[in-house]
Order: structure tokens, then C-alpha cells, then sequence
């Protein structure tokens, strides 16, 4: 008797709550996109402070971004590139260089200009911006050629410590993290040849809260300290680079290596292709971004 009892309230309760559910679900779907993009980065900072596309490197990415009517929308995503930089201008004698993979997973909000969508009264195509907030990561890494074999290496900076993080000598400095909040935001123009497909280009920036995406941000050291720490000779060398330029020399300590006011920077440009859930999941016509279903 209670066992008949359960199941039909359980029966029941899956009756009235089914409907509800599908049409959560049909709602979902028709107003979301799943997207990938290709494109590139482009890092600002200690070593790049006059080019604002300098060195770009190809990047990647996707997301899922949901529609609330014809001009909001929600993303979430994320992307992966690499970032490098060096100084063959300006400061050309300090002969530093970088080079890193970026990661970034974010969420941001969308605001269409036009109203946009598939409807007689909305907009095949629009001008856009957003903005939002994520994580970033990193890993600052520089070409070292050993003089004896002539084998080049990428080495790994972090470790090294080259501005003296973690000594006694400059106990305010600490070995940075090399996961960081992020600040996306930017602008582009998005258009829907159909119902189910949009085409997106876009500009965007992203505010670190980092000045070591380049390993670059204080004042020299010294190599005679460095070469006590762990990283030892390796640490030296890949702090101090000026001697290995025709008419260069070792910096003292104290000498500017960075700029430590201003943060590091990158740029992501892309193009990217948006496609419809209900048209991917095999469902009736979806309404993207139209709020008459």
C-alpha cells in the first residue's frame, strides 16, 4: 500500500513537472549558442610599451553564450594563446625577451546597439561591446643558447627569481602567481546570414593585475646575489642580458629594469562562428534572441 502510495505521487509529480521542464528546456536552447573562435594575442608592457598589435600569436577558443532578449547576452568561455615580447627599440641595451602561453576562462555581458535577431522588426547585423571578469593564466619563459653545446632552451623564469623575489635583501618582493583575475572587455560587429548561424568579429583587451607577465617589472639585482639563490648561474644570466649585446655591460643593482606602476596588458582579436543549440540538438526552429515564443 505505501509502496503504490510513493509511486503515485511520484507519478504525478513527473506529470506536473515534466511540461514545466521542457519548456525551461526548449527555452534554453533556442536562446543560446555554442561558439568557436580563432584569432590572435598581442602583449603590452615593460617590454612592448609602444605597439599596440605587436608580435601577435595565434589564439583560440569557444564558449556558450545565452541570449536574455535582442540586445543582452550572457558568455561564458575561454581561450588559449601565446603572448611574447621583447625591447628592440626603445632600451634596446637591456636585450630582455619573454615568451608565454595565456590561458583565460571569463564570463562577460554583451550589449547589442541594434536590436538583433531573425525577425521582421530586428537587425541581421550589429555593432557590439562587452565586458566582464575571469581568470588568466600564465608562464614567462626566455631563450637561452648554451655557449659550449649551442643548444637553445626555453627556461622558465618564474623560478628563477630575477628580480631577487623571496631573498633577504628584498623582502617586499614575493614570487608572483601565475594565476591572475582578468578584465576582458572590447567591441565588434556580429551578423546572421540565417536563423541558425552568426558570424562574429571582435576586438577585445585584457586588464591583468599582474606586472609579471614578462618576468619584467623592478630593478636589477645584481648577479652576484642571484647566483646565491637557487636558481643560481642560470638566475644570473637570465636576469642580466646587456653583456651579451655588442657594447653592453652588467647593471648594477638598482638600476630600472621594468616599469612596477603600470600592469601588464593583452590583446585578443578574433573571428569567431556561433551556432544555435536547438538547430545542433535537432529541435524545431529556434527563436534566438526573439521573445515572441
Amino acid at each position: 500500500m505505501t509502496q503504490r502510495f510513493i509511486l503515485r505521487v511520484l507519478f504525478l509529480t513527473a506529470v506536473m513537472v515534466t511540461p514545466s521542464w521542457l519548456v525551461a528546456q526548449h527555452r534554453f536552447l533556442s536562446h543560446s549558442e555554442l561558439s568557436l573562435e580563432f584569432g590572435g594575442m598581442s602583449y603590452m608592457g615593460d617590454l612592448n610599451n609602444q605597439h599596440l598589435f605587436a608580435k601577435p600569436c595565434f589564439g583560440y577558443g569557444g564558449g556558450l553564450r545565452y541570449c536574455f532578449d535582442d540586445r543582452w547576452a550572457l558568455k561564458v568561455g575561454g581561450a588559449y594563446g601565446h603572448v611574447e615580447g621583447g625591447n628592440p627599440d626603445a632600451i634596446a641595451m637591456r636585450n630582455l625577451s619573454f615568451r608565454s602561453h595565456v590561458w583565460e576562462a571569463t564570463a562577460r555581458a554583451e550589449f547589442n546597439f541594434l536590436p538583433y535577431g531573425y525577425t521582421e522588426v530586428q537587425w541581421r547585423f550589429t555593432p557590439f561591446i562587452y565586458a566582464g571578469i575571469g581568470l588568466m593564466g600564465f608562464n614567462p619563459k626566455a631563450q637561452y643558447t648554451n655557449p659550449l653545446t649551442n643548444e637553445t632552451e626555453w627556461v622558465e623564469l618564474r623560478p628563477l627569481c630575477t628580480e631577487g623575489q623571496g631573498t633577504p635583501q628584498y623582502e617586499n618582493r614575493t614570487p608572483y602567481s601565475l594565476l591572475q583575475v582578468v578584465i576582458p572587455f572590447g567591441m565588434g560587429f556580429r551578423v546572421s546570414p540565417n536563423r541558425y548561424l552568426q558570424i562574429l568579429a571582435e576586438y577585445g583587451v585584457r586588464k591583468t593585475f599582474t606586472d609579471y607577465l614578462d618576468d619584467v617589472s623592478t630593478t636589477y639585482v645584481g648577479s652576484d646575489l642571484l647566483r646565491t639563490t637557487d636558481g643560481g648561474e642560470m638566475a644570473a644570466i637570465m636576469a642580466d642580458r646587456s653583456a651579451e649585446v655588442a657594447g653592453g655591460k652588467s647593471n648594477a643593482p638598482g638600476i630600472k629594469r621594468g616599469d612596477d606602476s603600470l600592469k601588464d596588458w593583452y590583446v585578443y582579436m578574433n573571428v569567431s562562428v556561433s551556432i544555435s543549440l536547438d538547430f545542433l540538438m535537432g529541435w524545431m526552429f529556434p527563436k534566438r534572441c526573439n521573445f515572441n515564443n
